[in-house]
């Protein structure tokens, strides 16, 4: 989508452009690139209110440093489009999120201006204490470090691990926290009651702009004066706010909250800012979806809304012509409270995902039984094995590639002391336009390789359901249950429960010469595969293994026996994956076969939409298909030759 010629913004390609104008013209820019922002994602999609919240700090920022000198570090990357924009990809910025097009969250490698590659919260101060610290080391003194991390970010101990090292350091590092109350869901936790309190403390935010004031014309008299405006500002924090102790503990200099929205003010503070060294903190207060009334109003629903009209803001969505399959979330999100009505130790625990998760319905029906953490993964893990000590059945749901973050607490705190805590690992497999970051590609992996651990795979709806009944079962340790994003196969999902023997998989369909091994939602590919295959009398038998720990041998040792070629299907990395250990069965049962893995191979996999990527990767329904007929050929080719 192009820009509207003679506009401002239509002359900006970098931010030395943005600098030739005058702060007076900053708002105007500012609008422009929040109606740019919402003409192109409400035809193309994406993350929205995030980065309308930030469409001030963002030209603040790029107007104030010397980017891409000084280091700009985006936490998780959802508020970066118009970062994007006024770095030289506004021509490129409808490509957003499309295979082959520019990456939804900042990248080393798409741009000089992406100074570190994101898309998981709360890595911002790190990271960028990481280049101060190097700046300092090579002597680069006048060198920016800025971070810019939202307050639900600010939960994770990623984040507070940052700031403990960061106060000791001497390194020149500003934290922008930009506080807007939101994550994707609203923030929970004290820290939120925390800044909340700062924000709203009236008679402080009026007292402090009147003496701050002061003391900045007192400051300008010399280096003695300087020195007691110090102390003073410190005595009026320590008494009038109490709570700015936090960062000022952690040897952080606090400024603020000031008004995130007022572009020339934020500017100016930036550029003051720059000549104050060491770890500084700027608190900025934002409204997501600034500019856009109803994200404003709603900011969860507006966070991804997918394509919506921009005048009247009805999000568009297809109307379907007869009952469709639900969303592997929901089926989720209902059978817990279905579970819990019927077993009262059930509990769910998310991580700052109760929409996403769909957690958020039992949260609503059952308020004391169901926890949103925070952005906290790692405490997730753990806090559901306290609960799990005490007779507890927790639930803890948390995103494939956010598990990654847990591993530890995974082995350490529920493997090892054999706990009950079953993890519902959601958006498991290739997750689509959000990237290698949102990807579960290695679940399988690294959960198969964990003493103790049962690890299974629905294949549908009904599954998803049959899995979760299992796993609350008396003795039954860790359970993860891994399910793609996206929808099911099954309208008529909704049947009764039935206990599943763990580590039993199912034959779909018999058949001659190959056999299909499958494991979960891919399932679903191979018999679409074996009907069309069917047609032109090839006829290979599937199985459904359900569980890739433990396996099913008795399962095994037929295919083993039965077939010489065997596929094995999954929507995940092949590299210690289903097939591995289809591989490792087979090496310690002395069979011989030819074995092909189909699944994510080992490089980083980008974005796209799902079908797109299970295609590029080579184990959608036509790569089965392709696989099948290749053993076939090759049958014929041997039977010709005798």
């Amino acid at each position: 989508m192009e820009i509207k010629p003679g506009t401002l913004l239509s002359t900006i390609n970098s931010p030395d452009d943005l600098k030739k104008y005058s702060e007076q013209d900053l708002e105007q820019i500012c609008q422009e690139l929040r109606q740019y922002i919402i003409d192109v994602v409400s035809v193309n999609g994406g993350h929205f209110g995030a980065s309308l919240g930030v469409v001030e700090l963002t030209v603040a920022l790029h107007y104030a440093l010397n980017t891409p000198y000084d280091r700009l570090v985006w936490d998780v990357g959802h508020q970066a489009y118009g970062h994007k924009i006024l770095t030289g990809r506004r021509e490129q910025f409808h490509t957003n999120r499309i295979l082959n097009g520019i990456s939804g969250f900042p990248k080393i490698s798409e741009s000089v201006y992406d100074t570190f590659g994101v898309g998981h919260s709360s890595t911002s101060i790190s990271a960028a204490l990481g280049m101060a610290v190097a700046s300092h080391y090579k002597g680069e003194k006048d060198r920016q470090h800025v971070a810019v991390i939202g307050d639900g970010a600010m939960t994770a101990g990623l984040a507070f691990e940052g700031l403990n090292h960061a106060g000791i350091e001497k390194s020149n590092v500003l934290v922008i926290l930009n506080d807007n109350c939101m994550s994707i869901d609203p923030n929970v936790g004290a820290l939120k009651e925390y800044l909340t309190s700062i924000t709203t403390s009236k008679s402080y935010n009026r007292f402090r702009d009147d003496v701050f004031n002061v003391l900045t014309k007192l400051s300008e008299l010399g280096p003695n004066a300087q020195k007691y405006v110090k102390k003073i500002q410190k005595s009026i924090k320590g008494t009038l706010l109490k709570q700015s102790n936090l960062f000022e503990a952690l040897n952080f200099r606090y400024f603020g909250p000031v008004d995130g929205h007022d572009v020339k003010r934020l500017a100016s503070i930036i550029k003051d800012l720059k000549d104050i060294p060491g770890p500084k903190l700027l608190h900025c207060v934002t409204v997501k979806g600034k500019g856009f009334a109803l994200a404003e109003k709603d900011q969860t629903k507006w966070h991804a809304p997918g394509l919506f009209d921009k005048i009247t803001g009805e999000i568009k969505k297809s109307v379907p012509d007869k009952p469709q399959p639900p969303k592997y979330q929901d089926v989720f999100g209902h059978t817990m409270v279905e579970l819990a009505e019927a077993n009262d130790k059930i509990v769910g625990i998310t991580p700052a995902m109760p929409s996403g998760s769909s957690l958020n319905i039992m949260m609503k029906a059952m308020p004391d039984r169901a926890f949103d953490v925070g952005i906290a993964e790692q405490h997730a893990v753990t806090f559901s094995a306290g609960l799990a000590t005490q007779g507890l059945v927790p639930f803890c749901n948390i995103y494939s590639s956010f598990m990654q973050r847990a591993y530890d607490q995974v082995i350490h705190d529920v493997a090892i002391q054999n706990l009950n805590v079953i993890f519902c690992l959601d958006r498991a497999g290739l997750a689509g336009a959000d990237g290698p970051t949102h990807h579960g590609a290695y679940d399988l992996a690294f959960m198969r390789c964990i003493p103790n651990m049962v690890v299974a795979s629905p294949m549908n709806e009904e599954e998803l359901r049959n899995m979760m009944y299992t796993g609350q079962q008396e003795n039954m340790g860790p359970f993860t249950i891994r399910y793609p994003r996206g929808n099911g196969v099954m309208p008529d999902w909704k049947r009764p429960f039935k206990a599943l023997e763990v580590g039993k998989g199912r034959k779909i369909t018999d058949g001659e010469d190959v056999a299909i091994l499958t494991i979960g939602h891919v399932g679903n590919f191979a018999v679409e595969a074996c009907k069309e295959l069917s047609t032109e009398g090839i006829h290979p038998a599937h199985y459904d293994l359900r569980f890739v720990k433990p396996l099913d041998t008795e399962l095994l040792h037929e295919v083993f026996k039965r077939y010489q070629n065997i596929i094995t299907v999954e929507d995940g990395c092949v590299q210690g994956g289903m097939g591995s250990a289809v591989l490792e069965f087979m090496a310690d049962n002395g069979y011989k076969a030819n074995v092909v893995r189909l699944g994510i191979p080992d490089e980083i996999i980008e974005h796209g939409e799902q079908p797109e990527l299970w295609a590029l990767c080579g184990y959608d329904k036509t790569a089965i298909i392709n696989t099948v007929k290749k053993f076939a050929i090759s049958r014929t080719t041997k039977t010709l030759a005798c």
